[in-house]
């Protein structure tokens, strides 16, 4: 005898609308995207999304949140010191956001106020001020971290979305141009993130070491 048990329907919650959300922005792109196109995609009505968001906007809230859920920050190698936490954090927001170019700019335009992220900042100012940091200085620097990270992987989102718009004039001829392509042999996009990266922690590793040197 056939089994005539209906398939089971998936229950939507705000993960899951998100986490398909974030799939089609991934395929179409932020501009294009819709509610009407979410609902279609969820095999539901397109209302049925604000049964748990508010609003569009409330939606891409939802959306930073899953993307900063994703960086599992409960496995940041917290025991090894501020650097070691700093950086690797970085490298994580880095390669998750790089994963969905189409939305770097909706995570980059928004707080993420989920309570995971409330508890990674303070854990974060916890970690920099028990390795003698002062607290204002500490927000400082996770605040400086978080936005340098976030504006690269704005610029390599825009490489990688616009390459269809690129300016098709010839290169110029001038001798500083020429120096600038001759720079760039070699180098590959985003390869200037990790030196700019360790370039910040040394910066910060010695304004620590002075400021314990005035007291």
């Amino acid at each position: 005898m056939a089994d005539r048990t209906p398939p089971t329907r998936t229950v939507l919650n705000r993960e899951y609308i998100a986490t398909v959300a974030l799939d089609l922005i991934d395929r179409i792109g932020l501009a294009k995207f819709s509610m009407r196109k979410l609902g279609a995609e969820l095999g539901a009505d397109p209302m049925a999304a604000y049964r748990h968001y508010a609003d569009q906007e409330d939606l891409y809230d939802g959306i930073a949140e899953l993307l900063f859920d994703r960086l599992d920050t409960d496995s940041l190698p917290w025991a090894k010191g501020w650097r070691q936490v700093s950086a690797t954090y970085c490298e994580r927001l880095r390669d998750t956001l790089l994963e969905h170019p189409h939305a770097v700019t909706l995570f980059a335009s928004r707080p993420v106020r989920s309570p995971a992220a409330i508890a990674t900042g303070n854990r974060m100012i916890e970690t920099l001020t028990a390795d003698g940091f002062p607290p204002a200085d500490a927000l400082r620097i996770s605040r400086s971290l978080r936005e340098f990270t976030i504006g690269h992987a704005l610029t390599m989102a825009v490489l990688t979305l616009g390459t269809e718009h690129r300016s098709r004039k010839p290169a110029p001829t001038d001798p500083a141009y020429n120096l600038l392509a001759e720079a760039a042999d070699g180098a590959t996009p985003g390869d200037h993130f990790h030196p700019g990266l360790q370039a910040m922690l040394d910066g910060f590793s010695a304004d620590r070491g002075r400021t314990r040197g005035r007291r």
